[in-house]
């Protein structure tokens, strides 16, 4: 039997591998083989098939039942397949009313909360109404519903323009309320304003209470112009007669402390002292050179008295007190300018001015109390000749325009310009008078000559070393120009008081004690690099030269004369020129020798006839003499002269210079 194996019911292919290896077998026979085993097969497959038929069928039945689930199951998708889309449609739908429902909910809270404000701007609570018709304006309830009513009545005022029908339902009582709130007001401020004319008030408690209140007037302005103006104009009124007399009374007051003697027409620098002298004439100044004396009016200008405390006229009165003009000037425009920047500060806060507004209102309250400042300062000016008084008030007045400059108080500006215009022409013809005073002086007139400084010049140095201290902290190139040319005058006046005398030698004692005693005090007060300084040091060494040279002329001029004329000789080397001056020589050598020691005591004692400042002279012709000698003996030691006999005779120089030594402790 062929054995085929398993039954392949599934392939198509034939082997013929075998009956390709069995070559030569009857093919007939063969293929009878095959067909026989194929039948074989066949029959042994439908017995399978039979078989296992009930499995087959139960196969069959199953793959009907699954097709029939898989079915039912397509349909279930495709149903849900549709669910799903009308789902999808019905969420967009659901989306596009939930984002209108949004909006709406918005619009509908935005309409509220505009509802909710101008109900709330519509209703006038009752706690409004009794606090602003029953409360004290001074209470802190009625300042906070004073508020709350002004945004009423702009609320309202708002309201109207855009024709709102509810805003007739509270105009009335808002506006009653508005009446009844400026009537509390308005006797309010004017209590205050009319607590301002008590005397002796102290008028910035008042101000002070009124500025804790500011919005009184600010809601006056806001919803009463009428009513604000009539307390602007009543606080104005008030303030500017306060002020005017106040400042009227101080003045008058300070007036009878000033000094009783002050400085006339004829208190001028060239003026000699006995010049009023007259039975009818008024007693002159205690001395009239504290008129270009700065001495402690100086000190007024310090920071500390500056803006120290101001003067209390009854207090000095009663303390027998008396004080220079430029006190008095110093007080009252401390008192002017620390009340003028505390009126400009209120004014600027509680009236809400500023800029141009703010200077009109406050020169309609100061500007009568200028006016008499001004007009009283003129007519002071007008007579005054005290130069140092006039120049300590300009530079009062510049360090109080300093002042209020740094506050940032632009009020008294105009002011200080004012009161300059009125100082300094003033200063600087008072200046010119001195200056033509030193010019017209006739040296004649003036009495008996003296070496000593004269009072003239000691009062330029005084007057010009005040003015140049003074001037330096805020330099005035017409100040330095007035100052020039009065030291020309001063220079000019003392050449010409010199030329009264009649011996060079006490003409140039004059000029160097003069001209020491300018520099000892210009030293003294002024800066040591002042242009004053370095002109009077120049002039004074030059008359120090010459007047050693005038004291050692009249013993030793003949030395000096023959040295000068061969150390010219030996520069040029033509000293043998001098050879046959033999006898000259031995006359110098022996007058020398035998007269030198008296002239050194005549020398000496004559500088104590000088002014005490010049003690040094004497002591400066001594060197001059030892270096003059030095030079003659250097002259007499050349070849030229080394034959003359008379060198023997010469003084030694070491026994001229001890000696020279023992005469200057004398000085």
């Amino acid at each position: 039997n062929l054995n085929l194996g398993e039954l392949d019911l599934t392939t198509d292919e034939f082997i013929l591998d075998e009956v390709d290896s069995k070559a030569g077998v009857d093919l007939r026979q063969y293929s009878k083989q095959v067909e026989s085993e194929l039948q074989r097969i066949e029959q042994a497959s439908i017995k399978d098939y039979i078989k296992e038929s009930q499995n087959i069928a139960l196969l069959h039945n199953q793959i009907t039942a699954c097709d029939s689930i898989l079915e039912r199951m397509e349909g279930m998708l495709s149903g849900f397949q549709s669910d799903l889309s009308s789902i999808s449609s019905e969420i967009q739908t659901l989306q596009q009313q939930s984002v209108s429902m949004n909006v709406r909910l918005k619009n509908r809270q935005a309409v509220r909360s505009h509802l909710s404000q101008l109900v709330d701007e519509l209703v006038v609570p009752g706690a409004m109404i009794s606090t602003i018709l029953d409360s004290p304006v001074t209470e802190q309830d009625f300042l906070e519903q004073l508020h709350e009513l002004n945004n009423k009545i702009n609320f309202a005022k708002e309201l109207s323009f855009r024709e709102t029908l509810a805003c007739s339902d509270i105009q009335d009582i808002v506006d009653r309320l508005k009446l009844k709130a400026v009537s509390k007001i308005r006797e309010f401020i004017l209590q205050k304003i009319y607590s301002f004319r008590k005397p002796m008030t102290n008028y910035q408690i008042p101000q002070n209470t009124l500025l804790k209140y500011r919005f009184f007037y600010q809601f006056l302005l806001a919803n009463e112009r009428t009513v604000a103006k009539e307390m602007r104009d009543e606080y104005v009124d008030t303030m500017s007669k306060i002020y005017y007399s106040y400042f009227k009374s101080y003045s008058g007051r300070l007036l009878k402390v000033q000094y009783e003697e002050v400085a006339d027409k004829d208190d001028l620098m060239g003026v000699e002292d006995t010049a009023k002298k007259g039975f009818f004439s008024k007693p002159s100044l205690r001395s009239r050179n504290t008129i270009f004396t700065v001495g402690q009016r100086g000190g007024i200008l310090s920071p500390a008295e500056l803006e120290g405390p101001i003067l209390v006229p009854h207090t000095a009165q009663r303390g027998d007190s008396r004080y220079p003009y430029e006190t008095l000037f110093r007080s009252q425009h401390y008192a002017l300018l620390d009340n003028g920047c505390r009126e400009f500060l209120f004014l600027s806060d509680f009236f809400m001015v500023t800029g141009n507004a703010a200077l009109d209102l406050f020169n309609s309250i100061m500007g009568k109390t200028l006016s008499m400042f001004l007009k009283s300062m003129s007519t002071y000016v007008s007579d005054c000749y005290d130069s140092i008084a006039v120049f300590l008030c300009i530079h009062i007045v510049l360090r109080f325009r300093a002042v209020t400059g740094k506050r940032s108080i632009p009020a008294l500006d105009k002011y200080w310009e004012a009161v300059l215009e009125l100082l300094w022409p003033r200063f600087e013809l008072i200046l010119e008078m001195n200056i033509s005073s030193i010019r017209n002086t006739d040296p004649q007139k003036l009495g008996v000559l003296d070496t000593r400084p004269h009072y003239i010049t000691r009062r330029y140095a005084e007057f010009s070393s005040a003015i140049v201290s003074i001037n330096q902290t805020f330099p005035n190139e017409r100040t330095n120009a007035l100052l020039g040319q009065l030291l020309v005058e001063v220079e000019n006046f003392v050449l010409k008081m010199a030329a009264e005398f009649p011996s060079r030698r006490d003409q140039l004692i004059f000029l160097m004690n003069n001209y020491d005693m300018m520099l000892s005090v210009l030293m003294e007060r002024a800066a040591d690099d002042s242009k004053e300084v370095e002109g009077f040091q120049q002039l004074l060494l030059a008359r120090t030269q010459e007047f050693i040279e005038e004291i050692l002329s009249p013993p030793f001029g003949g030395m000096i004369s023959f040295v000068k004329e061969a150390e010219a000789l030996m520069e040029k080397g033509q000293l043998d020129r001098l050879k046959n001056d033999e006898a000259r020589i031995t006359q110098l050598v022996r007058g020398l020798s035998s007269s030198w020691k008296q002239s050194v005591e005549a020398m000496t004692s004559s500088g104590k006839h000088t002014h005490h400042h010049f003690l040094f002279v004497p002591q400066g012709a001594l060197t001059q003499l030892i270096q003059y000698y030095h030079g003659f003996h250097k002259v007499l030691n050349q070849p030229t002269f080394r034959s003359l006999a008379v060198r023997s005779e010469l003084i030694n120089l070491h026994h001229l210079m001890v000696e020279v030594k023992k005469h200057k402790p004398n000085f």
